[in-house]
């Protein structure tokens, strides 16, 4: 076993943002729709620890949803 495999990260995908006050989501059912600020073509982003790592489209297929890195953010060098 690799030293790095037992290392944890915080891995965050996100699809988009919504901003909505506590009142509606406190009305909120099954099934309630929350609209994202973004369009379906726009790119996901993955975050690694809280920092901004790649850009990705989500896939699906039947039941399986998975993301396809299409953009590796490289580090700005100071």
């Amino acid at each position: 076993m690799s030293v790095l495999e037992s290392i944890s990260i915080d891995m965050t995908i996100v699809l988009g943002s919504a901003r909505i006050p506590i009142k509606q989501i406190l009305k909120m059912g099954r099934g309630a729709m929350i609209p994202l600020d973004c369009g379906q073509d726009d790119p996901t982003l993955v975050y690694v620890n809280n920092e901004l790592v790649a850009r990705g489209r989500i896939r699906v297929n039947r039941e399986q949803m998975s993301l396809e890195i299409t953009d590796v953010v490289r580090k700005m060098r100071s």
